[in-house]
C-alpha cells in the first residue's frame, strides 16, 4: 500500500484519539474514512481478475447441489459486472451438482469484489428429496485468489512438467478426440493444475498457467507472512458446517454474514447475482468503516 497514505492515516487517527474538540474530531473521522477509501483503491491486487474455487463440503448430494447454486450466483454476479467467467476444472455429480470446480473470472476489479467470498458457506433448507419436510444443513467452501502476472511469479521451464490427455466428460467418457486437456505439475512445490474446458490445448495451457501462478503467489505470500498464512488457510478448511462465514436460510429467506453479524432478506435476489449489498458491506467492514462513514 501507499506509505504516504498510511502515514496520513496514522496522523489522522492520532488526532482523533487526542482531541477533545467535537469539530476537530468530526473532521478527523471524515479524513480517516477518505484515506481508507484511497488505500483500498491503491491496492494493485484490487484491479485484478480472480481465480474462483468451489468445493462441496459436508451434506452429500445436497452440498453438491448447493455448490452448483453458489457457482451460478457468482456467474450471474459476473454478468452484471460485465466480467467473463471461464471454467478450468469441473467435477460434477450424477444429480447435476458440483463436487469441485475451478474458474477464472476475468474483469477489472473482480478480485476486489470477490476477495471476501472465501470461506465456508452454509445452507439451511428442505431438500427436494426430503419427504418429511425436515430442514437439512449442508456446506460448500469457496477460495478466491487474485490473477497474477509473469512479473509477480516467475515459473522456470525446468520446474514445470506438462502432461496432455483427452478431455473427459461426465462419467469419464471422452468428449474430445484430441489430446487437448493439460495437466501442469510444478515440481519444486508439487502443485498440480488441470484444465480441460477448451478444445484447444494452447488455451487450456494458458488457463492452467494462470491458475498455477495464482496458487504459487498465494503460497509465497503465505510463507512471507504468518498472519496471511492463517487467514488464507482458513478459507480452505474441510467445509464443515460449523465452520462458516455465511448462512443461507431458505425458510426465512435470509442471508447472514457471520463475520460482520449482518443479515439481508433477499435470498432469491442474492442467489440470482445481486451480491453488491454484501460485497460493499464486507469491503467497508474490512476498511474499518461503519455504515455512516
Amino acid at each position: 500500500m501507499n506509505q504516504d497514505l498510511l502515514n496520513q492515516l496514522a496522523d489522522a487517527e492520532k488526532l482523533l484519539a487526542e482531541s477533545d474538540d467535537a469539530q476537530i474530531r468530526q473532521l478527523a473521522k471524515e479524513e480517516i474514512a477518505r484515506l481508507k477509501e484511497n488505500l483500498d483503491r491503491s491496492d494493485p491486487l484490487n484491479e485484478r481478475g480472480a481465480i474462483l474455487e468451489i468445493r462441496a463440503g459436508s451434506g452429500g448430494d445436497e452440498a453438491e447441489l448447493f455448490a452448483q447454486e453458489l457457482f451460478r450466483m457468482y456467474q450471474r454476479y459476473a454478468e452484471r459486472q460485465g466480467w467473463r467467467v471461464f471454467l478450468a476444472e469441473l467435477n460434477q455429480s450424477s444429480l447435476g451438482g458440483i463436487k469441485s470446480l475451478v474458474a477464472i473470472v476475468e474483469g477489472r476489479g473482480a478480485y476486489a469484489s470477490l476477495r471476501f467470498e472465501g470461506g465456508v458457506h452454509r445452507v439451511q433448507r428442505v431438500p427436494k428429496t426430503e419427504k418429511s419436510g425436515r430442514i437439512h444443513t449442508s456446506a460448500a467452501s469457496v477460495v478466491v485468489l487474485p490473477q497474477v502476472q509473469d512479473v509477480d511469479v516467475v515459473i522456470r521451464p525446468n520446474d514445470l512438467r506438462v502432461d496432455v490427455f483427452r478431455s473427459g466428460g461426465h462419467g469419464g467418457q471422452s468428449v474430445n478426440t484430441t489430446d487437448s486437456a493439460v495437466r501442469l505439475t510444478h515440481l519444486p512445490t508439487g502443485l498440480v493444475v488441470t484444465c480441460q474446458d477448451e478444445r484447444s490445448q494452447l488455451k487450456n495451457k494458458e488457463k492452467a498457467m494462470s491458475i498455477l501462478r495464482s496458487r504459487l503467489w498465494e503460497k509465497q505470500s503465505a510463507d512471507q507472512n504468518a498472519d496471511q498464512d492463517e487467514q488464507r488457510r482458513s478459507m480452505i478448511k474441510t467445509g464443515d458446517r460449523s465452520d462458516k462465514i455465511r448462512t443461507y436460510n431458505y425458510p426465512q429467506s435470509r442471508i447472514t454474514d457471520h463475520r460482520i453479524n449482518k443479515s439481508w432478506h433477499n435470498l432469491t435476489g442474492t442467489l440470482d447475482g445481486d451480491l453488491n449489498p454484501l460485497v460493499e458491506a464486507l469491503r467497508r467492514a474490512n476498511l474499518g468503516l461503519d455504515e455512516h462513514d
